[in-house]
């Protein structure tokens, strides 16, 4: 990396900072509204569910503070990943610092009108802020993303086989177990097959736009096929060496491993005996819907997504939406209101840094993302 730090944008604290419109918290909420009605409400009744909303009361008080706090470990392995790749050691923000950009993205993810980025937006502003160069910003998320989201296709691959082999107990329907393990094989070959971009790419691409005219414009976007492709290269990276990237990796898979436990948590609190295979593959095909475009974080998709899809397994209809509904109670809807203060507390933080110095500037410790990047 560059010794050379570029200043972020703007003179003050909030430029490039996603904000609150009156038009976008309407038309957001407007949304929320009508998916929560149509898929709490009108489903169940259309369904034939019964009364699965009053079966919220039968809930197991115990189970639900399990589910709690495993999603209170969630964000702690969530933190830990983004403080071990985005941060970094020559980027040493503290762990309250890491805690907020965090939880006021994931805020922002629901609440901002950025298609679903706001997240990333947010997350992007605070490290410019923090004094971060455009192009490491992106390295460094790129890489925090392919490791994250790494074990998601592979979970799927192994529970997938073990499944519809029998080695585990559960379904061994083929559309259930091998499609999908199929189609994530397939999802990760090509995700890997960026780590095979050549390392000079940008150069070489540079020196064509240079030579041809009417394509100087393949010169400013060859930076982006480098940027991800060294960030893919790191992610691989740290997975290869987990003894000396310990944190990063744990934090990947403590992410979902802690989600999932959130989700068995919800079918034990109304006494659903559910196999480990069965709750890990229909957490994660039902999490394919958070891909549906135009959801604020997936409100409504998911819930259905995996309603549908532990129905699919052959679990009774209600005791399914009643579970699925203490999971996303518990996994989305109760961080929003810390993560709206995070957000708060995070434009403190970052007015700080322009008085007390920025990260950037503070005592670098040699760390492995560092010796990649």
């Amino acid at each position: 990396m560059t010794d050379e730090v570029e200043v972020p944008d703007g003179d003050e604290e909030g430029d490039g900072l996603p904000v609150f419109t009156t038009k976008g918290a309407v038309q957001t909420a407007a949304l929320i509204v009508l998916l929560i009605v149509a898929i709490y409400f009108l489903l169940p009744k259309l369904a034939g569910f019964g009364d699965a909303i009053g079966m919220l009361g039968d809930a197991n008080p115990v189970y639900v503070g399990v589910a709690i706090g495993f999603c209170i470990l969630s964000f702690i392995t969530y933190i830990a990943l983004f403080r071990a790749v985005v941060g970094g050691e020559s980027f040493p923000i503290t762990w309250n610092e890491a805690y907020q950009i965090n939880m006021a993205g994931f805020a922002a993810t629901l609440l901002f009108s950025a298609g679903g980025a706001g997240g990333v937006v947010l997350t992007y502003w605070a490290l410019r802020q923090g004094g971060m160069e455009r192009r490491d910003v992106g390295t460094r998320m790129v890489a925090f993303i392919v490791l994250h989201y790494l074990f998601y296709p592979l979970a799927i691959v192994v529970f997938g086989i073990l499944l519809g082999t029998g080695v585990l107990h559960g379904s061994t329907t083929v559309s259930l177990t091998f499609v999908p393990a199929g189609i994530a094989l397939i999802v990760m070959l090509l995700g890997g097959a960026l780590a095979l971009v050549p390392t000079d790419i940008e150069r070489r691409i540079d020196g064509f736009a240079k030579r041809h005219t009417g394509v100087k414009f393949l010169a400013r976007l060859s930076t982006v096929p480098a940027m991800v492709a060294d960030g893919t290269r790191a992610a691989l990276h740290l997975v290869s060496h987990p003894s000396r990237a310990g944190l990063a990796v744990v934090g990947a898979v403590g992410f979902w491993a802690a989600n999932i436990g959130i989700l068995w948590a919800s079918f034990k609190a109304f006494g659903i005996a559910i196999p480990l295979g069965v709750v890990v593959m229909g957490f994660f095909i039902g999490m394919v819907a958070n891909l549906i475009p135009f959801v604020p974080a997936g409100v409504g998709a998911v819930d259905a997504g995996m309603i549908g899809t532990f129905v699919l397994f052959g679990f009774p209809e209600e005791q399914v939406f009643a579970a699925i509904l203490i999971y996303r109670l518990v996994a989305f809807w109760l961080p929003i209101p810390p993560g709206v203060a995070a957000f708060f507390q995070l434009r403190k933080t970052v007015k700080g840094w322009k008085q007390e110095g920025l990260p950037i500037d503070r005592p670098p410790r040699p760390s492995m993302i560092e010796e990649i990047l």
